[in-house]
């Protein structure tokens, strides 16, 4: 028994289905594609040109004897404490600023009055403003002979910590002082991407929670921060990010001595990259100016780095919201 599939003859006064139209694609939709596809391959090429540029510079400094490197020891020796000295101050500033960046965004988000929380988005968005180096005269002048009293107290009632463990310096441009003024710069930053993402939270997740009998707080522990948790971190990467690099700042209040310690309000402080090329540029000649540009390229990787572990722990932690 043979069966024929062969479609017949389309019944009288029927007209076969046509094939859809393809869409048309208009000339500003292709402008501004071929812009963005542009902007993202310019991106790559200065990204690439900046890497190539320091480590064309760097090799001199990478593969020059010992003796000629500052300090008589080689590079990864001088710079070395540089790097402990980056890594320490921005990690006191992240752990200083990440927690008060997340009370002052849920505070302008879900518990202050609408024209307390759009001033109080002003102030916070207006810190981001202010230039490093006031906040380096700043934390220099004021700051730094202010926290000799807390240092002294740190020492006397927590000295058994290698932290605090003193002498307390006499002017109080230390270690710790550098990183209270880094968390007072990177504090705008996180706390407007954080705020950011708690806005976007779902309406109906938070509505859900309050409907069930949860408490505020217990609306925003169940629904806000795990929504905005890729964001919370995102923000504090950017953060980390400017701690890293910041410069003037740091130059102007860390009384620089050198050396690898975790005493945090004595004088022995190590210097930051960022800072020490500042200060050291203008004087330097020679292959003293390969190694700053290699210490530089070190602060680029380091923040290539950082960057890379944060994309890859939000990708991780991402979660997806079926609420609209």
């Amino acid at each position: 028994m043979s069966t024929d599939t062969t479609p017949g003859p389309a019944p009288a006064g029927t007209t076969p289905e046509a094939a859809p139209a393809k869409p048309v694609v208009q000339p500003g939709d292709r402008i501004f594609s071929g812009m963005a596809k542009g902007a993202g391959i310019l991106i790559l090429v200065v990204l690439a040109g900046v890497a190539a540029f320091l480590l064309v510079e760097a090799i001199p400094a990478l593969t020059a004897p010992a003796a000629d490197i500052p300090g008589g020891a080689g590079f990864f020796a001088y710079v070395a404490p540089l790097i402990f000295g980056t890594l320490l101050a921005a990690v006191i500033a992240l752990v200083l600023a990440t927690p008060l960046a997340v009370a002052v965004a849920l505070f302008i988000t879900h518990y202050a009055p609408r024209r307390i929380a759009q001033a109080l988005g002003y102030v916070v968005d207006l810190l981001a403003a202010v230039p490093s180096i006031v906040y380096g005269l700043w934390g220099a002048w004021t700051l730094a002979p202010a926290s000799i009293a807390l240092m002294t107290w740190l020492e006397s009632n927590l000295g058994f910590i290698p932290f605090f463990a003193g002498p307390v310096s006499a002017t109080g441009r230390t270690m710790l002082v550098t990183g209270i003024v880094l968390a007072v710069m990177i504090l705008p930053i996180i706390t407007a991407v954080t705020r950011e993402v708690f806005l976007q939270t779902p309406k109906l997740h938070e509505e859900a929670a309050l409907a069930l009998g949860a408490t505020r707080w217990e609306m925003i522990r169940m629904a806000v921060l795990p929504f905005g948790r890729s964001g919370i971190i995102s923000g504090a990467m950017l953060g980390l990010g400017r701690a890293l690099g910041e410069t003037m700042a740091v130059a102007i209040v860390l009384s620089v001595s050198g050396g690898i310690t975790f005493n945090l309000i004595s004088n022995g402080n190590p210097s930051t990259i960022a800072a020490n090329i500042a200060l050291q540029f203008p004087e330097a000649s020679g292959i003293g100016v390969n190694v700053l540009i290699a210490s530089g390229l070190v602060l680029f990787l380091i923040t290539l780095a950082v960057n890379s572990i944060a994309r890859f722990i939000i990708n991780r932690r991402r979660e997806f919201s079926g609420a609209n």
